[in-house]
């Protein structure tokens, strides 16, 4: 059985993106960008929503050699080894391999995927993850804590749902990024 994994970069406010919509204070630099390369090693399917995964996308022509900073090319390895599933009710067709849309996200439906899988699941995008988390579909949580503050914008974590979570793992990273590495309490 796989765990959903939800892993995200967040200002220390708790916000992905700032009230403009730019998440450029995320971008991780080479000791992160490693890390998160190695955190994402496990997952074998990637669960979006539509707007995640058009920013996502761009990886699938990512080029995997040459010229490429090494971590770069990495995850673009990773991103493309992986299935990936788009929640969208917009989108007919995708732009990479290995990806299929689901109309609406099931609950059921990505229960029955845990239970098939042979590698963990993530879960990407504030929107979509609000709903597995309604659904106590979430396992683990890996938040990326970017020292700035933004002052609002897309919340990073849902409201209306209480978890208790236990603390597997923590790392400060010598840029002043803090990972926190939690496990759904239960799960």
């Amino acid at each position: 059985m796989g765990r959903l994994v939800y892993s995200t970069q967040v200002s220390l406010d708790g916000y992905i993106t700032d009230a403009g919509g730019s998440f450029d204070f995320t971008e991780p630099d080479e000791e992160v960008h490693a890390f998160v390369n190695d955190s994402l090693r496990p997952i074998g399917t990637h669960l979006y929503g539509r707007r995640l995964y058009e920013v996502m996308v761009a990886w699938e022509t990512m080029p995997t050699a040459g010229d490429q900073q090494p971590e770069m090319a990495d995850y673009a390895r990773i991103w493309q080894a992986a299935d990936k599933v788009v929640y969208s009710s917009a989108l007919t067709t995708v732009d990479s391999a290995r990806t299929r849309i689901e109309k609406e996200f099931e609950p059921e439906a990505v229960r029955r995927l845990k239970e098939s899988a042979q590698r963990d699941l993530s879960v990407g995008g504030p929107t979509l993850a609000a709903h597995a988390f309604a659904a106590g579909l979430v396992d683990e949580v890996h938040l990326f804590l970017c020292p700035v503050l933004v002052g609002g914008g897309v919340r990073a974590l849902p409201d209306g749902v209480r978890l208790d979570l236990d603390l597997l793992d923590e790392r400060r990273f010598s840029g002043g990024v803090v990972h926190l590495h939690h496990r759904v309490r239960g799960a």
